[in-house]
C-alpha cells in the first residue's frame, strides 16, 4: 500500500491537473482522484489546493513531491539498468575530448574499443573549447583538470602529471634552477597562459613566467625544449618518453603541482546505455 497513489500524485503535481494526469497515465480522472484522496487520508495531510481552474501543491505536497520524484527516477533507472545488462552494445556514440589528449590517448583507445564491438559507431570531435554536451548533443566528454560544471556527472578515468623540464644541452649552457625564483633568469617556453603551476609548502602556487617563444601547441613546445631553446612545463603524455630516454631532464621536482584528474562527464539523471557504460569503463581500465 505504500506505493498506492504515488504515480498519480506525481503526474498531477507535474501537470497541475487531474485531467491531464489521467490522460497521460491512460486511466480515468475518477481513478486518479480516488488514489490521491486515499493517499492524503493515509498520510493525514492535504497534498493539493484544488479550485475549479487550478490544482497546486501545498507546502507539505511540495516536500512530498521532491522525495517521490527521486524515488520514481530511481525505479526507472533500476529498470533500465536491468534491461541494459541484457542488451548488446550498439548504435552511435558522440564524444568530445581536448585536441592533443584526444589524439594521443583517447582516440587510439576508442579504436581498440570499437574493434571489440562491431555494432558500435563513434563520432568524435576534438576541441579545447568547453562544449555544452547537452545543448550540442554529445553523449560523453573527456575533461582534464578541475571540473567547473557541477551539473554533470563525472567518472575519473585517470590522472596526468605536469613536468617542468629542459634538455641537457640547455641546462649545460644556462644552468639548473633550484628554486621557483630562479625561473625569471631562464628562457621559458610558453603556451596559452603566462603562468605555470607549482606546489610550495603544501600550497598550490602560480608563477608568472616569460620567454621569447609562445605556442598554442604542446608538440611544438616539446620540440623547442628538445632543441635546447628553453624550459617547458607540459603534461606527461607529451614528455614522458623523452624523460625516460634522457632527452629531457625534470626540474624542481619538489615543487611539482599535484596530479590533475582525467574525467568522463555526462548529464545528470541520465542512465548510461550499455555502449556508453562499456566505453567509459574501458577507458578507465586502460588509463588508471
Amino acid at each position: 500500500m505504500q506505493w498506492d497513489g504515488i504515480s498519480e500524485f506525481v503526474y498531477v503535481a507535474e501537470n497541475e491537473s487531474f485531467t491531464l494526469a489521467s490522460k497521460k497515465m491512460a486511466i480515468s480522472t475518477a481513478q486518479v482522484s480516488r488514489q490521491i484522496s486515499a493517499l492524503e487520508k493515509r498520510l493525514n495531510i492535504k497534498l493539493f489546493y484544488r479550485t475549479t481552474r487550478k490544482v497546486s501543491l501545498t507546502e507539505e505536497g511540495r516536500v512530498f513531491y521532491q522525495h517521490c520524484r527521486s524515488v520514481l527516477d530511481g525505479l526507472d533507472a533500476a529498470e533500465r539498468a536491468i534491461t541494459n545488462l541484457q542488451s548488446k552494445p550498439q548504435g552511435k556514440i558522440k564524444l568530445t575530448a581536448p585536441v592533443a589528449y584526444g589524439e594521443k590517448q583517447i582516440l587510439p583507445l576508442v579504436n581498440d574499443f570499437i574493434k571489440q564491438y562491431s555494432d558500435v559507431e563513434v563520432s568524435a570531435y576534438l576541441s579545447n573549447r568547453q562544449i555544452d554536451i547537452v545543448e550540442e548533443g554529445y553523449d560523453l566528454a573527456i575533461r582534464l583538470g578541475k571540473l567547473s560544471d557541477s551539473t554533470m556527472m563525472a567518472k575519473k578515468l585517470g590522472k596526468r602529471t605536469n613536468y617542468l623540464c629542459a634538455s641537457p644541452q640547455y641546462l649545460e649552457k644556462q644552468g639548473v634552477p633550484h628554486s621557483l625564483s630562479e625561473l625569471n633568469k631562464h628562457s621559458c617556453l610558453l603556451g596559452t597562459l603566462d603562468y605555470w603551476h607549482f606546489r610550495e609548502s603544501g600550497r598550490e602556487k602560480s608563477i608568472r613566467v616569460t620567454g621569447r617563444l609562445r605556442y598554442n601547441n604542446g608538440y611544438s613546445l616539446m620540440d623547442a625544449a628538445l632543441k635546447g631553446l628553453g624550459i617547458v612545463q607540459l603534461p606527461d603524455y607529451y614528455v614522458q618518453q623523452h624523460i625516460e630516454s634522457g632527452e629531457l631532464v625534470t626540474l624542481l621536482d619538489n615543487y611539482r603541482a599535484p596530479d590533475e584528474g582525467i574525467w568522463a562527464i555526462y548529464p545528470q539523471n541520465r542512465h548510461l546505455s550499455p555502449k556508453i557504460r562499456l566505453l567509459v569503463d574501458y577507458l578507465a581500465e586502460q588509463l588508471l
